[in-house]
């Protein structure tokens, strides 16, 4: 349903944390994705005992909650998007997160973002992650802005 702006987005396999978006609106989003047991990361992290590094867990939830919900307030208020123009550069500005949960290979999380504010270019968004089962993996704040962004009026 939102796959246009999931085509959006600047990542490439290896470093994209989005499978699905669920609700996109203008005060927030809902998507989720699920770890890949071979990812890169695991390998090292920690040997014979694999567990998703915490910057890992925040990307995700920066991916998600604040760079999908980018795109789409930026598309939203009227811009179009030109696929010829520059890329998109989300910049992560700022970020307060707590983890109350490990996340394991394999495991599909729920991420849900509220928009705080959007204004002057700047994205603030309350963002958790939830396990399937509801529970909470991690909270925080998120800042960020999309620099080059290729949207023209």
């Amino acid at each position: 349903m939102y796959k246009n702006i999931l085509n959006l987005l600047p990542y490439k396999s290896s470093f994209r944390f989005v499978d699905h978006i669920y609700s996109l609106d203008t005060d927030g989003v809902s998507g989720d994705y699920t770890l890949r047991e071979d990812a890169f990361f695991y390998e090292d992290h920690f040997v014979g005992n694999p567990v998703t590094p915490g910057v890992i867990i925040t990307e995700i939830m920066a991916q998600i909650g604040l760079v999908v919900l980018g795109i789409f307030l930026i598309m939203h208020e009227g811009d179009v998007y030109d696929a010829s123009d520059e890329p998109m550069f989300p910049l992560l500005t700022s970020t307060d997160v707590a983890f109350n949960k490990v996340v394991l290979p394999g495991q599909k999380v729920i991420v849900n973002s509220k928009k705080v504010y959007f204004r002057f270019g700047k994205l603030k968004c309350d963002v958790e992650m939830l396990d399937t089962k509801g529970e909470l993996i991690a909270r925080g704040i998120f800042s960020g802005i999309i620099k080059n962004a290729g949207f023209k009026k």
